[in-house]
């Protein structure tokens, strides 16, 4: 075995340890045997279903939360040619989140909420090329950059704006969806975000090959015979449809598409499409330890899931900020 398999393998292995762990630890800590027989629904019927109903479910949300994450983090970063970019820095989870906080304030059916988080999402990243395609510089994927930051900022005016005379419910469900949370999880609510992140992610794999070609540069892709406008709005597509996925499940949970593809790379992972793939392990790890954080960090409260993410994220961009300068 390479010594770049034997990382990813410890990889695998360290987030397996991290499900169990999930599942195990909590408000009610249970040992390992009870766990296991809980997993094969043997045991006590309370444990069962602790384990079954209420933490397996948030684990799977985070699992699924994490890959999404990650996976648009990185074919971002590759497509854009910036190692800053990812969906709530350029303003496609603000944008997802007004959308599901309005769909919210209308009552709207379960289903349709990933649906309005969608177009919220795609509606910032519209507006982001529009301003970014305005200003000078437009070749700069900098200054697209900065337009996300600032579609991010006007969303949470808009959700501080939707909340000024909304009714006390929701106001806590727009909280629950800025703070972010997997503490609701439930199998169908992990079901349509499997879709989400195996159908968008798969397309991001298949499409590996062309964010590779991005890369390079619009010239390098034009002499390789590859439309660049074609294939990276595709990718901005998929992309920002599997993060309002995440936004519509979870909630805004910034800075995972950030930092996990930076780890990937550091870990050996060359090409998109193992960056991509990498990033989901990764980025699944980091956010099940993140939830494991939240849960146990002050007991019986729980700290919101945005905010832990935050803490890791927010020196990681600075430190990656310095570097590009």
């Amino acid at each position: 075995m390479t010594r770049r398999a034997g990382r990813w393998a410890a990889a695998l292995g360290v987030l397996v340890v991290l499900m169990l762990l999930s599942v195990a630890l909590g408000a009610v800590r249970l040992s390992p045997a009870d766990t296991v027989r809980a997993l094969l629904g043997r045991g006590d019927p309370t444990v069962i279903t602790i384990v079954r109903v209420l933490r397996m479910p948030r684990m799977a949300l985070a699992v699924l939360l994490g890959a999404g994450l990650g996976i648009s983090g990185a074919s971002l970063q590759g497509v854009m040619r910036n190692p800053l970019a990812e969906p709530y820095l350029l303003g496609v989870s603000g944008g997802a989140a007004v959308g599901a906080v309005i769909a919210v304030s209308l009552g709207a059916a379960a289903g349709l909420v990933p649906i309005a988080a969608f177009l919220g999402a795609i509606a910032a990243v519209s507006v982001a090329f529009l301003v970014a395609q305005a200003a000078p510089g437009r070749g700069d994927s900098r200054v697209l950059l900065m337009a996300g930051v600032i579609v991010g900022a006007f969303a949470n005016a808009a959700i501080m704006l939707l909340l000024a005379n909304a009714d006390a419910d929701t106001v806590r469900g727009a909280l629950w969806w800025m703070m972010g949370s997997v503490g609701d999880a439930a199998w169908g609510q992990v079901g349509w975000l499997a879709l989400y992140v195996g159908v968008g992610g798969g397309l991001l794999v298949a499409w590996a090959r062309e964010i590779d070609i991005l890369a390079l540069g619009e010239d390098a892709a034009a002499g390789l015979g590859l439309d660049a406008d074609r294939a990276a709005r595709r990718v901005y597509l998929v992309a920002s449809l599997v993060a309002a996925a995440t936004v519509a499940a979870a909630g805004l949970v910034g800075f995972v598409g950030l930092v996990v593809p930076h780890i990937a790379r550091r870990m050996g992972a060359g090409g998109h499409r193992a960056v991509i793939l990498g990033s989901a392990v990764i980025g699944a790890a980091l956010v099940v330890a993140a939830d494991l954080i939240a849960r146990v960090a002050l007991p019986p409260a729980e700290l919101p899931l945005g905010a832990v993410t935050a803490i890791i994220g927010v020196p990681f961009f600075l430190v990656q900020l310095r570097r590009l300068r």
